[in-house]
């Protein structure tokens, strides 16, 4: 009962962000704007707060932040060698690998995380969001450089590089373990400020999902698209879930990083396709779908590791 309590709202605001794009209450240009307040305030002073309060040494296991990354750098290569396998054209593989690896972690995977696992999981996973997003740009760059379709990806690679060296999210887990570690004591007039910003965060970051996802040219890709959303969806967690249980660890240590590899695709697979001359509408039916598809992937994972 508390997984179908937890997915459903939080898929119910991404289906009314989808709705009230169509009716046309949240126009396109609203978009941009909402998201970057999301990505570069409201996320950022989530994952600060979350991890600057808590207590690393009950919060952070090496191992399974190991493993986790382990996950992440096995799927990228399996995507590589699948898309071989399947024939993905040069000039879409780059977006192909990317967006059957690279996990939506911020909007989606803190979401989930917290509204199941509440405070606790959202420290733990906010901690591994950090790792994570540093080693799935590092070789999302990596992919899209190498099968880029025209010259020039290499200096898209390099503003791409120092992007990831700033990216908001990452600094802000960064600066909240710092805190931590070190006993930093947070003014309670910006924890305050802190709490009313991160309540902003997952509300809008669903609402703007759903705003995004769109199906045109889901028809004539779909074999693709499939085929990428599964090695996101059922092989990434799969391969983590089988780990961490040979190597022994509970579920209450595992579920945040099980929750975040069984993330749909990154909404910024499609900036990163669009900016590395990649394969940016390949980028959207695979975000749209994964996302929409996730619903019910979500609920069998968290079915089957509680």
């Amino acid at each position: 009962m508390d997984i179908i309590s937890t997915i459903i709202p939080i898929f119910a605001i991404i289906l009314i962000g989808y709705l009230a794009r169509k009716k046309g209450f949240i126009q396109a240009d609203f978009i941009g704007p909402a998201n970057s307040l999301v990505y570069y305030l409201a996320i950022p002073a989530m994952v600060f707060r979350a991890i600057s309060q808590a207590a690393l040494n009950t919060h952070f296991n090496v191992g399974i932040l190991m493993i986790t990354l382990a996950m992440v750098a096995g799927s990228f290569v399996f995507a590589w060698i699948g898309g071989n396998i399947f024939h993905i054209r040069r000039n879409q593989l780059g977006t192909y690998i990317q967006v059957a690896f690279h996990g939506n972690l911020g909007y989606i995977g803190l979401a989930v995380t917290f509204y199941y696992l509440g405070e606790s999981g959202l420290v733990k996973a906010s901690i591994l969001t950090g790792f994570m997003m540093i080693l799935q740009n590092l070789l999302s760059v990596l992919a899209l450089t190498v099968n880029a379709r025209q010259p020039g990806a290499a200096s898209h690679a390099i503003v791409v590089a120092k992007n990831i060296a700033a990216n908001p999210v990452v600094l802000s887990a960064m600066a909240g373990i710092a805190c931590s570690l070190m006993a930093i004591p947070i003014p309670v007039i910006i924890q305050r400020s802190l709490d009313i910003l991160s309540g902003l965060a997952l509300p809008m970051a669903l609402l703007i999902i759903g705003a995004s996802i769109s199906f045109q040219e889901l028809r004539r890709r779909l074999k693709s698209a499939f085929s990428a959303v599964a090695i996101k969806l059922l092989l990434m967690p799969a391969l983590g879930y089988l780990c961490f249980l040979a190597l022994g660890f509970g579920s209450q240590d595992f579920l945040p990083a099980l929750i975040l590899l069984a993330s749909p695709c990154a909404t910024v697979s499609y900036v990163m396709a669009k900016e590395m001359n990649g394969d940016p509408e390949f980028a959207v039916i695979t975000i749209s779908l994964s996302t929409s598809l996730s619903a019910i992937t979500y609920t069998l994972w968290l079915q089957l590791a509680t």
